[in-house]
């Protein structure tokens, strides 16, 4: 923990609750370019002390489920604690405890999906590894294998029959997930190769964007994962080489809309969360299939060049937002 969370820098300020400075710079310069007071809290270890009181601002939590992969093994039960200590204390937080608990649980997102009427794949949670191939074939073949835990799309594993089953899990390949439960998924299969990523700011619609999957599960948006940068919330490494003539693998779509927006805008406020990209594939049915809830969300900056939209200048004005709230009610109780 690099920094002393209980000293007040002086006037209330956005503070950042993250542990990866990459994913940070897009914000840091929306809020400079607004002229937004913000400090940042590196969560990777420390100590809390629940004897003091923390300072006043708004506190914007972006920890990953995949901040293991950094050495950063307790960073989300870190925040966790931190975030129920501003909790306590009736600190204006975004994406707070519950958002904690989703981001590190696919089956918790699935269960919390699902009382919003929101379709999930078929899955099986198993803890031991002896377990998964009956899980496999009480699904049926083809399978995905994921993390419950997950992030870089992590563990994530397509496999077509009994036999690729038992040779992935004899191989090195196989690994399991940091909190022992591994996901047998029923697979969807796409009509076309692509999915649909919806992105949300102070639990509003943003924007869709079209991810074509054709090179493989690397869904992270970000800068940083499309030049070989390892650790992407969302996804694995881009591939080595791309053709620069191939179409655009982010894409934002132009006036989209489909009734699942909805639906997600009431899950994300009914968990607290202010900021989130949700993921969905539709099959050759046309049924919709939501499979993440991403509360670290990153963007796309070519594909919102494009489009003219840009995800963290929205972050950084809606957090402006909630600061200038919070002075206002400051003064009003002074």
């Amino acid at each position: 923990m690099r920094q002393d969370l209980t000293v007040s820098s002086g006037a209330p300020r956005v503070y950042v609750i993250h542990e990866n400075d990459a994913w940070v710079e897009p914000l840091r310069a929306a809020f400079d370019a607004r002229g937004i007071p913000f400090a940042e809290w590196f969560l990777d270890e420390g100590v809390l002390d629940l004897t003091k009181a923390p300072p006043q601002g708004v506190f914007y939590n972006r920890m990953s489920a995949s901040s293991h992969t950094r050495d950063h093994r307790y960073a989300p039960e870190l925040t966790a604690a931190v975030l129920a200590w501003l909790t306590r204390h009736g600190r204006t937080i975004v994406n707070g405890e519950r958002a904690v608990a989703l981001e590190v649980s696919k089956v918790a997102q699935y269960e919390s999906l699902a009382t919003f009427g929101v379709e999930t794949p078929a899955t099986l949670a198993v803890v031991g590894k002896q377990n998964i191939a009956e899980a496999a074939q009480r699904l049926g073949y083809p399978v995905i294998l994921k993390h419950n835990r997950a992030g870089k799309g992590l563990g994530v594993q397509l496999l077509l029959s009994e036999r690729a089953l038992e040779e992935h899990l004899a191989s090195d390949a196989f690994q399991p997930s940091i909190d022992g439960i591994t996901l047998v998924q029923r697979y969807v299969r796409a009509p076309q190769p692509f999915i649909t990523r919806v992105e949300f700011v102070g639990g509003k619609f943003l924007y869709a964007v079209r991810v074509d999957t054709s090179l493989g599960f690397e869904l992270c948006p970000a800068d940083v994962c499309q030049v070989g940068d390892a650790f992407c919330p969302v996804g694995e490494t881009a591939p080595a080489a791309l053709s620069a003539t191939a179409a655009p693998r982010f894409s934002i779509i132009d006036g989209f809309s489909h009734p699942i927006v909805e639906r997600y805008a009431r899950f994300i406020a009914d968990n607290g969360i202010g900021i989130a990209g949700i993921e969905f594939i539709t099959d050759a049915k046309g049924e919709v299939y939501t499979y993440d809830v991403n509360t670290n969300t990153n963007y796309n900056p070519a594909a919102e060049a494009e489009a003219g939209k840009h995800g963290m200048r929205a972050i950084a004005a809606y957090l402006g937002r909630e600061l200038h709230t919070l002075a206002r009610r400051n003064v009003r109780a002074a």
